[in-house]
């Protein structure tokens, strides 16, 4: 039984808490007292089932395998009535709870080389057991609930500040309990259900076990969601159809959406151009093919809505305001010299207090690139025919290609620019900002995902056709904005690192392809043109096409018009009409550019420096230096793998090639670039480099200033770091004996204790006996590391120090001069008696030479 509350544009309903719901449009409250929700979803009162109860008791005794057997065989031989008070348990088992604390089957974790990977794929594919479970309980129009506090930000923000979300997949499905609104939930379909929990299991918090080790590319959670883009939206064929039906004919699906609300959750095309079915309102009477399009709907809305609506409160007020969504209208209406203000939508402005933090993972960017490249291959998909047929004859087309025609721009450009824009900002500056990179690079290349078979070529010969013009303007903030935030990135990167030059490469070359440029600055053009200019181009007939036939326009002056008003509401859309553009081939952009291009050239002569430097210290190392014999500086023990000499070599090439890139894109004189290089490189000569880095001097000490802190990115200065504590306390390097430091530690601590005040008076005569004691004794007054305050700080005293005795070097030296004096007829106590001798005349004479060598 369930009971509908129609509630009015004008009406209010106000809830316990003294909320209100006042929408533009009709809301359905549904009050269904056989729905039934998932765990968090308020209880409702059922009968028992033994199924439930049994299947539950299976699931902490048997393993997975004969769990999804039994599965299989209740699925076929159960009724819809009984399964149906199963299906919310599966689902929560399967992909986890909602608030994270039931973790399911732990799908991101589960690889290939794991013995249950195969059982879960056959379960879960779009055309296993479980599927067949959701058509199942689809025919007979079962409904389940969802907590709207697990929908994404905005969508929650605007049902409970009472306005009627953009998204139609949430419309008409708000219920509430009749005893008072404690908990707000949505009632969804199986479908439905099924999807969001799937969709929302990628941004449930997932703990990794120690030792788990595995890409995220080929995890049971990334190869399912690759599988159900393939059945749901085919490149080749149709929709498999679904294997059961209601007996009506027809799936259950909300109530149509009215024609007169604006569909701005996807785009601000005119809502004409999509049919009935592609408005997620099959009706009983529909033909089969339209209801199949709306399952696919379906998964590309919940995707959508679940991976990409999350995003600043700045960006959400942004859309929501009148400006943006009555851009398109003022547009047409000022071009018609038709004056139009706009009035404030029910409950704008309610949302100051809304603020969401997210912050997307890397799995998550690669799902959502994956997502990309399927909609790229899935809309070119179109046969070459209908692609290029007039828009009259769209209405003859199948659901299906019409949906391709338009799935890109009216479900995803909005959102995913939003996503991107966000990473952008505020993803970290290191090696893992590529998952977005290549999201975003995915994204503006579609056609990299025409499926055409060509001969592979060079990427810099490959010219991009001229049919995807129309793309790249309507797409312009995807090149022009996102350029310019990875632009803001790249000068804060450290470029001297191998996988952030490859990023700055990639970005290069996919903009230096031939005719893309020219695309670009094209549409900024067409964004920039005079609307009092068009508004003499254009007369007044250009809103109703069909009636005057275009008697006054040439096609090509109407064709010129029409792409002026796409890509103008592309950036309304997105930016705001009050936007302030900034062109990426125009003259202040330029100069970032050129600015760019110097920390390019400033980070290759840093590589080929340490690269030079890693060669000479390689040259000198002999095959002593597992002995300690080559370079022992203790301040550079532990290198990092990106300094090694084929990662600068790889740098070097990726930013060399960057530099030819850069070029070609925005059409540089070659002879300033030139000039500009060998200015970089003659400052670069070695007094150059041992600078410190730009500071000012405060009273704490030097601080940074912006132009210091990139010379230590980029790593064209840097501070002397040496280590200042006591060298006896030093962590034991590998080139020492760990138990000879120990030991020697203690015998010079010993020493040091009992003759301390005999070593502080030696070292301080100022005569020949002096000097000899600060010879052999360490002094920290005569150290040249340590600066002044380290001195006055630590405050130590001449000491004995035998730890030179630990390195394996030193050792080797004794062994072999042990060795000699015994080829020499040489007793032990003879050679160390030479030994001794030897190094007491050696100090004798740095004793008195000393200060003349210094001079000298």
């Amino acid at each position: 039984m369930e009971t509908r509350f129609h509630v009015k544009a004008a009406e209010t309903l106000t809830f316990f808490q003294g909320q209100k719901l006042q929408v533009g449009s009709e809301w359905i409250v549904h009050a269904d007292r056989n729905t039934h929700g998932s765990r968090m979803a308020a209880p409702t009162l059922q009968q028992p089932s033994f199924l439930l109860a049994n299947l539950k008791a299976d699931s902490t005794t048997k393993p997975l395998l004969h769990r999804c057997q039994d599965l299989v065989k209740i699925i076929d031989e159960y009724p819809a009535k009984e399964l149906h008070l199963v299906f919310p348990w599966l689902v929560e088992t399967v992909f986890g709870s909602l608030d994270g604390v039931i973790a399911g089957w732990n799908l991101r974790l589960l690889h290939p080389r794991n013995n249950e990977y195969h059982v879960v794929m056959d379960f879960l594919n779009p055309s296993g057991p479980m599927m067949k479970l959701v058509y199942k309980l689809q025919a007979e129009e079962y409904k389940y609930e969802v907590p709207v506090n697990y929908l994404p930000g905005p969508v929650k923000a605007c049902i409970q500040e009472g306005v009627l979300p953009d998204c139609p997949l949430f419309h008409n499905k708000l219920q509430f309990p009749l005893s008072g609104v404690l908990t707000l939930n949505l009632a969804l379909n199986p479908f439905e259900f099924f999807m969001f929990n799937f969709a929302f299991c990628l941004i449930t918090p997932k703990n990794c076990p120690p030792g788990h080790q595995g890409s995220s590319t080929d995890s049971a959670y990334f190869v399912l969601v690759d599988m159900f883009l393939k059945y749901f939206l085919p490149t080749e064929g149709s929709v498999p159809p679904s294997p059961f039906s209601d007996s009506r004919g027809s799936v259950t699906a909300p109530s149509p959406r009215s024609s007169s609300v604006s569909f701005a959750g996807y785009g601000v095309h005119s809502p004409s151009l999509l049919k009935h079915h592609i408005f997620h309102q099959p009706s009983v009477n529909a033909d089969p093919a339209a209801q199949e399009i709306w399952r696919s709907e379906t998964l590309l809305q919940m995707f959508v809505e679940v991976w990409l609506h999350h995003y600043s409160l700045e960006m959400y007020q942004k859309l929501q305001s009148p400006q943006v969504k009555l851009a398109l209208l003022q547009y047409r209406l000022s071009m018609s010299s038709m004056p139009c203000q706009p009035h404030a939508p029910p409950g704008s402005g309610t949302l100051h207090t809304y603020q969401e933090p997210f912050g997307p993972s890397e799995e998550h960017v690669l799902v959502v690139r994956l997502l990309v490249k399927h909609l790229h291959a899935f809309s070119n998909s179109l046969k070459p025919e209908q692609l290029s047929s007039p828009p009259a004859a769209h209405s003859h087309a199948s659901p299906l290609e019409e949906f391709k025609r338009v799935v890109v721009q009216r479900f995803v450009q909005q959102k995913l620019y939003l996503f991107l824009q966000h990473c952008f900002g505020h993803w970290p500056l290191d090696a893992s900002f590529r998952a977005v990179l290549e999201t975003w690079l995915s994204y503006v290349q579609p056609w990299r995902y025409t499926g055409e078979k060509s001969n592979p070529a060079p990427d810099q010969s490959r010219t991009v056709p001229d049919k995807w013009e129309a793309f790249a303007q309507e797409n312009l903030l995807m090149y022009t904005k996102l350029f310019q935030g990875f632009l803001n990135r790249a000068v804060r990167t450290d470029l001297v690192n191998a996988k952030n030059a490859l990023m700055v490469f990639r970005v290069a070359k996919v903009f230096a392809q031939p005719n893309l440029a020219e695309m670009i600055q094209k549409g900024e053009q067409l964004f920039l043109e005079p609307e009092h200019v068009l508004h003499h181009r254009q007369p007044r007939g250009y809103l109703t096409p069909s009636q005057g036939g275009g008697g006054f326009l040439s096609s090509r002056q109407r064709l010129v018009t029409d792409m002026v008003f796409k890509v103008k509401s592309h950036v309304y859309s997105l930016e705001g009409q009050d936007c302030q553009y900034k062109q990426m081939f125009g003259s202040e952009f330029r100069g970032a550019v050129m600015k760019l291009i110097q920390i390019i050239a400033q980070a290759r002569q840093t590589a080929k420096r340490i690269s030079d430097q890693s060669s000479e210290v390689a040259a000198n190392n002999s095959f002593l230096s597992w002995f300690g014999l080559g370079s022992s500086d203790v301040n550079n023990t532990f290198a990092e793998p990106e300094d090694s000499g084929e990662c600068l070599k790889k740098t070097h090439e990726f930013l060399d090639r960057a530099l030819e890139n850069l070029c070609q894109i925005f059409k540089l004189n070659q002879g300033q670039l030139t000039q500009l290089l060998s200015n970089l490189s003659c400052s670069q000569d070695d007094g150059h480099s041992r600078q410190l880095p730009d500071c000012i001097q405060a009273e704490g000490g030097p601080v940074l200033t912006e132009l210091g802190r990139r010379q230590i990115i980029n790593g064209l200065r840097r501070f002397d770091i040496q280590y200042q504590g006591d060298p006896e306390l030093q962590p034991i390097r590998s080139y020492e004996s760990a138990l000879l430091v120990r030991l020697l530690f203690r015998v010079s601590s010993l020493a040091n204790d009992r003759l301390g005040g005999h070593m502080t008076a030696l070292c301080s005569r100022p005569d020949f006996l002096g000097r000899l004691g600060r010879r052999y004794l360490a002094d920290p007054a005569c150290n040249p590391r340590l600066s002044p305050m380290s001195r006055r700080q630590l405050n130590r005293q001449p000491r004995l120090s035998l730890r030179p005795l630990a390195s394996y070097r030193t050792l080797l030296l004794l062994l072999l001069f042990y060795a000699l004096g015994a080829l020499l007829a040489l007793g032990p106590l003879s050679s160390t008696a030479l030994l001794l001798t030897g190094g007491l005349l050696y100090g004798v004479l740095m004793a008195l030479l000393g200060d003349k060598l210094k001079t000298h």
